[in-house]
């Protein structure tokens, strides 16, 4: 079997403009067609097979790092042509060994790669020349990823050090649409001038960035007790309110105390598969009048396959999707057939829990913080109603009390205001009433026993 597999969705609505996401959003809904990922791998006789190759099915990989891949916003999108992306990640754990995912499931065409590099970044855009090392796919520098599918790099050895800064650099080098990328990224990244500058260790910055274009993970080797935690959100778990360039989602919290602990805990990995807006029941609605088209992913029951299922090595998922199921029915493009009861909330979490136990993992729940005052600016919505309210309580009742998932991490606790429970701090308030700011992430992050994952 060769290294490289190809990854092949069905047809999706792609949409062929987007802008970028205004700081304070939360998102929603993408259309795919199909909840799983179709693998389709290199076929090859046995004798081609390799001591290599035979080597890397008895490696054991885990994801460092990753992030869910959006179709564009309607309005304006990025385009490149002749340039590099320098695109900056952030590991949890630590290999000596690693591949990259590339996406291009949301375009309509193939995507050109002429050059890919991996290294770890020093400061900015500049890289330790030391770590450098070229990517490949199927042995060639270079790559045609189809539509809607995508791709895994060879391995490449090379030490990715925990809780450090990547750099993985992308030459396009004919004109390409930034049709597959993540949002909010919270991480500055860089685009050249002319050329490919794949390999220089002091990049020529024409612009920067604050997306992830087509880049969505991150392997490493590891240990035989190395095992992947999968974060699956929306975007209080993708981090919106945090600083810029400061890594303090909550996940990233989480991995910083892991990296800490003692044992094994430090060879998990936790990947952050928070998008803006997301519901566990419903897309984004594709009705006219959602100025967020079908950019805010696919629902938590249809993306369950490729983000959660399909990730090397998991052992665990946090589900920290309910709230907007709740909350979207304040926008006045949702269709009405998409306002939910707590039972219907409930029964999607039952869904994902067969689904999760039906692959031996380990599913933990997690209460939805308050939203009292919480707020939308553009479209105008405001969230709270005693309605609302009374959902959210009886989910969180039933999440904490019904034993269904296997374990439960309170996420309202640390952020809502003792003195008026239904609220958020008020030193946490990233501003909206509804997403918290560094401090209130921190704290969500450290909620989280780490008891929940010995045992692996």
């Amino acid at each position: 079997m060769h290294p490289t597999s190809v990854y092949s969705s069905p047809t999706c609505s792609v949409q062929k403009e987007s802008v970028k996401a205004p700081r304070g959003a939360f998102w929603s809904g993408c259309w795919i067609s199909s909840v799983s990922t179709l693998i389709v791998l290199a076929s090859i006789t046995p004798t081609a097979v390799t001591a290599a190759q035979a080597n890397l099915h008895r490696e054991h990989w885990i994801g460092t790092w990753a992030t869910a891949p959006q179709s564009a916003i309607p309005g304006s999108i990025d385009i490149f042509q002749n340039q590099t992306l320098r695109l900056i990640v952030h590991t949890s754990a630590g290999g000596k060994k690693i591949r990259i995912k590339i996406s291009n499931i949301y375009g309509d065409q193939p995507l050109q790669i002429g050059g890919t590099h991996i290294a770890r970044r020093t400061a900015g855009a500049e890289i330790d020349s030391a770590s450098d090392r070229k990517l490949l796919f199927h042995g060639e520098a270079s790559i045609s990823v189809p539509a809607h599918s995508q791709v895994l790099s060879d391995p490449v050895e090379v030490e990715a050090p925990t809780l450090s800064d990547l750099s993985i650099s992308l030459f396009l080098p004919t004109a390409t649409k930034a049709t597959t990328s993540h949002i909010l990224a919270l991480q500055t990244s860089y685009v050249s001038t002319t050329g490919d500058f794949t390999q220089a260790v002091k990049f020529p910055v024409e612009k920067t960035i604050d997306s992830w274009p087509f880049l969505t993970g991150v392997d490493v080797v590891a240990s035989p007790n190395g095992a992947t935690i999968v974060a699956l959100g929306s975007s209080l778990t993708d981090g919106d309110g945090s600083t810029m360039d400061a890594n303090h989602r909550w996940p990233d919290a989480l991995a910083e105390r892991l990296q800490k602990a003692e044992g094994t805990k430090s060879r998990l990995g936790v990947l952050n598969l928070g998008i803006i807006g997301n519901r566990l029941l419903h897309d984004s609605p594709q009705v006219p009048g959602n100025p967020f088209g079908a950019a805010l992913g696919e629902s938590g029951l249809a993306r369950f396959e490729r983000d959660v299922l399909s990730q090397p090595g998991v052992k665990y998922v946090l589900v920290c999707l309910g709230i907007n199921d709740i909350l979207f029915p304040a926008f006045t493009f949702t269709p009405a057939g998409e306002k939910v009861s707590a039972k219907d909330i409930i029964a999607g979490y039952r869904q994902l829990i067969a689904r999760a136990h039906n692959k031996g993992l380990r599913i933990i729940g997690t209460t939805i913080p308050p939203f009292e005052n919480a707020f939308f600016k553009k479209p105008r919505a405001e969230f709270y109603t005693p309605e609302r309210e009374a959902v959210r309580q009886e989910v969180n009742t039933w999440i904490s009390q019904s034993g269904a998932f296997d374990a439960v991490v309170d996420f309202e606790a640390p952020v809502r205001d003792p003195a008026h429970p239904t609220r958020i701090r008020t030193d946490y308030d990233s501003g909206d009433h509804l997403h918290v700011k560094d401090a209130g992430y921190i704290a969500t992050g450290n909620a989280v026993p780490l008891s929940l994952f010995e045992g692996h």
